[in-house]
């Protein structure tokens, strides 16, 4: 119903953006690798989303590519799999890399997610590897590409200097500066205090 939120980024947090879109603000909430991809508050975005209905709830899920929703989607479709469960197995890594693990049957990539014990991960795979067989050796139509963005930079800078990747969401959140070097002295300053 809701495929696409385009608007201004009004809050950022470890788990969920709202995207200011005309005077609404939208709750979506996002898994860590596309928050990697959500600029500061205040810059445009653009996020493929999906709604969840629920008897007691409307949930908007956002992603940083289509790609990103498409194993969102099918990642729900799997028995005992709940779109925060999705959400956690897409934060490990990019698309590509989920891919290859559910290819490869890799059951080890999907427990390091909370909330996916042993027996999960094994429906998940048994289910998803044959649907992402052919997709995961051929190359995606959308590649990732090394940002030059100053706050990913940052926050890659920052996970390198051990910071566990909330720690690093919540410090840059309220970094400013417009050079990676100054949004990680930003943030080495803010965690100080």
């Amino acid at each position: 119903m809701i495929a696409i939120v385009s608007g201004t980024v009004a809050v950022r947090r470890t788990d969920h953006v709202v995207v200011d879109c005309g005077g609404v603000g939208y709750r979506l909430a996002v898994s860590g690798e596309t928050l990697r991809h959500v600029p500061a508050v205040g810059k445009s975005v653009v996020l493929h989303s999906h709604l969840v209905v629920r008897d007691d709830a409307l949930a908007l899920y956002g992603f940083a590519t289509e790609e990103e929703r498409e194993l969102f989607l099918m990642l729900i479709a799997v028995q005992s799999v709940g779109p925060k469960v999705a959400l956690a197995v897409l934060s490990g890594g990019p698309p590509r890399d989920l891919l290859a693990a559910l290819a490869a049957g890799d059951t080890a990539r999907l427990q390091a997610a909370p909330g996916v014990g042993k027996r999960t991960a094994e429906r998940i795979i048994v289910e998803l590897r044959e649907k992402v067989g052919a997709s995961a050796t051929v190359p995606p139509v959308l590649t990732a590409v090394r940002s030059e963005d100053p706050r990913a930079l940052a926050r890659d800078g920052l996970l390198g200097l051990g910071y566990s990747a909330s720690e690093v969401d919540e410090l840059l959140n309220s970094a400013e500066g417009d050079r990676p070097e100054d949004l990680i002295a930003h943030a080495l300053r803010t965690a100080r205090r």
